[in-house]
C-alpha cells in the first residue's frame, strides 16, 4: 500500500468522527461532481436520503436496472449507504425513459425534497445520470451516515464522443481483472472508450487461435541484464478469448468500448518471433527488450497480409468495436528498402517511395476491416505517403496530424505528447516512480484544449474527441498504472465532457478534494504529486552550510489547502504553525510539512526537509542535473521488471553524465558516490548516432570525477569492475582538493556502449577536517 493510500485511509476514519463539521463544510463547496455537467440550475430544499432508499426502475427494462445496480454499488462504497433496486412501483430515486433526451449519452437529473429523478433515452445516458448522483451522495468524508442532498436540475451530455484512456498492456503485461476498478473509474467519469494497446516488439497480448505461436512465443521475454547472467524465467502473459470476452463484457455494461490495438506494419517483433515467414527477411529474432524503435516490420506479400487479416477475423469476433486500431506509428522503413522483394513489389504497384507502400498497406487492411462493417484508426504517421479514404487518425506527434487529417475530411482523435502522455511524471520529487522526465502535472493536463487551432471551421465535426496514454516501458505494475492515472483522470474527463467555457480550474480543485476521497474508498492509489509539499532553499546549500542559517520556501502545484510544519520532529496537523512565509532555520534542522482542508484532511502525505549537515553535503540522484549539451529524459528502475517504485534513476539516454551543482568544496574533504549498473535497452534507431561515446582506458570503463565542471581538472578516476561478477549497485570513495566556494562536480562513465549503462545513485560529500 502506497503511503498516500494509507494516509487517506487513516484520515477517513478520523474524520468520520467529525461529521458534522465535515457536513457543515461540504454544503458550502461546489457539488463534488466531475466532469462539471452542461447545465446545472440549484433549487429550494433539499432531499435526503438514508439506506434502504428503493431506487425504481421500468420493468423489464435491462439498462436501467443494470444503471440502476451500478449506481447502489458505488453508493455502497463511496457512502456506505444501502439502496434497494426495483423493477415497477415507486421510488425515491426513479430512473426512467426519456425521448425528449435527444443527445446520444446525455441525461437529465431532477431532485426535489420528495425524490430523484434520471432520464435518458440511451443506456448511457441513464448511467451517466445514475453516476452524477452517486457523486451527489457521497459529498463528503462521512461514512454509512444520511446525505441530504440539494434540490437541483442538471442537463448533461458530452462536449466529445470520444473519451478515452490507452492502456499499454504489451510492454508489460496487466492482468484483466486489474482493468476492471479502471473501467469503472471511467464510466464513473463518463469515459467511454478503453483502448488496449495489444502488441509490441516487446510482447503479444491476445489469444489467436489460427496462429497459437502468437501467444506461446510472442508472448514471452527473456529480460534484459546489466551484465550479469540472463533470467531462466521469462516475463509476459496474455488474456485468453474467454478473458476477453469478459473483459469487454464488463466494459460494455459500463458504457465503455474496449478498442483493440495490433501494431503494423512496425513494432512487430514478437509477431515476427512467432511466425518469421511473415517478417520481411524470414529470421527468427528473439521477443524485444529493447524499449523504443525496433527494426522488425511486416512483410507486404499476400501470405503476410493473409495472416493479418486472419488475426483481424479473430479481433473483430472479440471486440464490437467500430473502431479497430492498427497502430502504425514508428515503422522505420529500413527493412522494406533492403528486402528486394518489397522493392519490387512496390514497382509493381506504382509506389514511389516506402512511405506510400505504408499508406497502400494500411488501405488494403482499412478495406478489409470496411467490409466486415469496421473502420480503421490509427497513429499519425499513417498520414506519411497519402491517407486512406477509410482512415481515422488518434494524433501524438503533436497537434499536426490531426489538423491536416480534420483538415482533409478525416475523424481525429486527439492524444498529443507530452501533455497527454500519463508515463509522464507528475513531479520532479524524489519519490515519484519511473517514468517519462517530461513533467505533466494535473493542472497542465487540465489545462489542455481538445480542439485545436488551425482545423477550418467546417471541420471541426471531424473530432471525435481525445484520449489519455499511460505507456507502460517504466509502468510494470498495476499499482503503477494507477498511480499515472489518478487524479489526472478526472482533469481527461472534464475537459472531454464538459463544455469549455465551464471548466474552472479553482472548481475543479474543490470537486477533486471529494472524488480524491471516494478514491481511498475504493482502493485506488492516486498520486498526491499535485497537493505534496515541496522545499526549496534559497541561496544554495553551500551559503546555508556557511551561515549556519537557511531559508525555506514551501508550496504545492496546486496552492490548495493551508500548508502546516513542524520543526520538532512530529508530523504536521491541524494545530502546526501555518505556513505564510519563507522559514529561517538553522542547520540541522527537519522541516516535515503538509497541507489541510478546511475540515482538516491532510491532502497528502507529509514531506520532510532534512538540513542536517550530511544530507545537505549530500546530493540524491533526483537532485543531480543533466552535463551541458544534455538532458535528463527519463527515470528508470534498477531493472526492466522491477516492481518497486524505488530505487529509480534519472538518465540521459545519449550521455553516462551528470553534474552535483554547486559542490561547497571548501567544505568538503572527500566524498562518497553510489553508482547503480542498469540495462542498457533502448532502441533508438535513427538517434543512435546521437549517443556520446567516451573512450574507455581500462577494460569495463571508468568512473571519471572532475571538479570545476565537465572540463575541470580530474579529481578521481574509478575503474570499473566486471560487470558479470560485480554486484550492480557499487559505492566508490575519493578525496577533493581544497577549493573556494562552490564548483560543480562532473560525473562522467565511460563504459563500452556494448554494455551496460550507468547512473549516479547519490553522492555524499564528506566534511574537511581542519588542521
Amino acid at each position: 500500500m502506497r503511503p498516500a493510500h494509507r494516509l487517506a485511509t487513516a484520515s477517513l476514519a478520523v474524520l468520520s468522527l467529525a461529521l458534522a463539521a465535515s457536513s457543515a463544510v461540504a454544503a458550502t463547496q461546489a457539488l463534488p461532481i466531475i466532469p462539471v455537467p452542461a447545465e446545472l440550475s440549484r433549487g429550494s430544499g433539499v432531499l435526503v436520503v438514508r439506506s434502504g432508499a428503493v431506487v425504481s426502475v421500468p420493468a423489464g427494462d435491462a439498462g436501467a436496472l443494470w444503471a440502476a445496480r451500478l449506481l447502489a454499488a458505488q453508493v455502497k462504497q463511496t457512502r456506505g449507504l444501502d439502496l434497494v433496486v426495483r423493477e415497477g412501483g415507486a421510488g425515491q430515486i426513479v430512473l426512467a425513459r426519456d425521448p425528449s433526451v435527444t443527445a446520444a449519452e446525455g441525461y437529465g437529473l431532477t431532485v426535489t425534497p420528495k425524490g430523484a429523478r434520471i432520464a435518458a433515452k440511451d443506456d448511457a445516458g441513464l448511467l451517466y445520470g445514475a453516476m452524477t448522483l452517486a457523486q451527489l451522495l457521497s459529498p463528503d468524508a462521512a461514512f454509512g451516515q444520511p446525505v441530504k442532498v440539494p434540490a437541483l436540475t442538471v442537463r448533461d451530455q458530452p462536449r466529445f464522443a470520444w473519451r478515452g484512456i490507452m492502456v499499454d498492456v504489451a510492454r508489460h503485461f496487466q492482468p484483466a481483472e486489474s482493468l476492471k476498478p479502471l473501467i469503472d473509474a471511467m464510466a464513473a467519469h463518463k469515459m467511454n472508450v478503453l483502448h488496449l494497446h495489444l502488441s509490441d516488439d516487446q510482447g503479444w497480448r491476445v489469444e489467436i487461435k489460427r496462429y497459437p505461436k502468437l501467444t506461446e512465443i510472442g508472448a514471452w521475454r527473456t529480460p534484459p541484464t546489466a551484465g550479469e547472467a540472463p533470467s531462466v524465467q521469462p516475463y509476459g502473459g496474455f488474456y485468453t478469448q474467454d478473458q476477453i470476452r469478459d473483459l469487454v463484457a464488463y466494459a460494455r455494461e459500463r458504457s465503455v468500448t474496449i478498442v483493440p490495438e495490433i501494431d503494423l506494419p512496425g513494432h512487430a517483433q514478437a509477431a515476427v518471433a512467432a511466425y518469421p515467414e511473415i517478417g520481411v527477411f524470414g529470421d527468427r529474432p528473439s521477443v524485444a527488450v529493447d524499449w523504443g524503435v525496433n527494426p522488425y516490420l511486416f512483410d507486404v506479400d499476400q501470405p503476410s497480409l493473409t495472416f493479418i487479416e486472419g488475426v483481424l477475423d479473430e479481433l473483430m469476433s472479440l471486440f464490437p468495436s467500430t473502431y479497430i486500431h492498427v497502430g502504425g506509428d514508428e515503422a522505420i522503413k529500413d527493412q522494406w528498402q533492403r528486402s528486394p522483394a518489397v522493392q519490387a513489389r512496390m514497382r509493381e504497384l506504382g509506389l514511389k517511395n516506402e512511405h506510400e507502400m505504408q499508406s497502400w498497406f494500411i488501405e488494403h487492411l482499412g478495406k478489409y476491416l470496411a467490409a466486415h462493417g469496421r473502420r480503421l484508426i490509427g497513429w499519425d504517421e499513417i498520414l506519411e505517403g497519402g491517407l486512406p479514404a477509410s482512415a481515422s487518425v488518434m494524433s501524438w506527434r503533436g497537434e499536426q496530424g490531426a489538423i491536416d487529417a480534420a483538415n482533409q475530411g478525416h475523424d481525429v482523435v486527439l492524444s498529443p505528447a507530452p501533455i497527454l502522455y500519463l508515463d509522464s511524471l507528475q513531479s520532479d520529487r524524489a519519490d515519484e516512480p519511473p517514468g517519462r522526465l517530461s513533467i505533466m502535472t494535473l493542472k497542465d493536463v487540465y489545462g489542455y484544449e481538445p480542439m485545436p487551432k488551425g482545423i477550418a471551421p467546417d471541420k471541426v465535426g471531424h473530432v471525435l474527441g481525445a484520449q489519455a496514454n499511460a505507456w507502460s516501458e517504466y509502468l510494470v505494475t498495476p499499482a503503477q498504472i494507477r498511480h499515472a492515472i489518478f487524479p489526472r483522470l478526472d482533469a481527461v474527463s472534464e475537459i472531454t465532457w464538459s463544455p469549455k467555457d465551464k471548466r474552472d480550474w479553482t472548481g475543479f480543485l474543490d470537486r477533486l478534494d471529494i472524488q480524491r476521497l471516494r478514491y481511498a474508498r475504493q482502493g485506488i492509489n492516486a498520486a498526491d504529486s499535485a497537493f505534496a509539499v515541496g522545499f526549496a532553499l534559497d541561496g544554495g546549500r553551500g551559503s546555508a552550510l556557511r551561515s549556519g542559517k537557511a531559508s525555506v520556501v514551501l508550496s504545492t502545484q496546486t496552492g490548495f489547502g493551508q500548508i502546516r510544519y513542524t520543526l520538532d520532529g512530529k508530523a504536521p496537523t491541524t494545530r502546526s504553525p501555518l505556513y505564510a512565509k519563507p522559514l529561517a532555520v538553522a542547520v540541522g534542522t527537519t522541516i516535515r510539512a503538509a497541507a489541510f482542508t478546511a475540515d482538516g484532511r491532510a491532502t497528502a502525505a507529509p514531506r520532510a526537509f532534512d538540513l542536517g549537515r550530511t544530507a545537505l553535503l549530500t546530493r540524491s540522484n533526483s537532485d543531480l542535473t543533466a552535463c551541458p549539451k544534455g538532458a535528463l529524459g527519463l527515470r528508470v528502475p534498477l531493472t526492466s521488471e522491477a516492481q518497486a517504485d524505488a530505487p529509480a534513476f534519472n538518465v540521459n539516454l545519449f550521455d553516462t553524465c551528470a553534474l552535483y551543482p554547486a559542490a561547497p568544496l571548501d567544505l568538503a574533504g572527500g566524498f562518497e558516490v553510489k553508482v547503480a549498473r542498469v540495462p542498457r535497452h533502448y532502441g533508438l534507431a535513427g538517434d543512435t548516432d546521437k549517443v556520446r561515446w567516451h573512450y574507455n582506458a581500462t577494460r569495463f570503463g571508468e568512473l571519471i570525477v572532475r571538479a570545476g565542471g565537465c572540463e575541470g581538472r580530474v579529481v578521481a578516476t574509478f575503474p570499473l569492475p566486471d560487470p558479470a561478477t560485480a554486484s550492480n549497485r557499487l559505492t566508490f570513495k575519493g578525496e577533493l582538493p581544497e577549493e573556494a566556494g562552490d564548483s560543480d562536480l562532473c560525473l562522467l562513465f565511460t563504459a563500452p556502449l556494448s554494455g551496460p549503462f550507468y547512473a549516479v545513485e547519490a553522492l555524499a560529500l564528506t566534511p574537511r577536517v581542519s588542521n
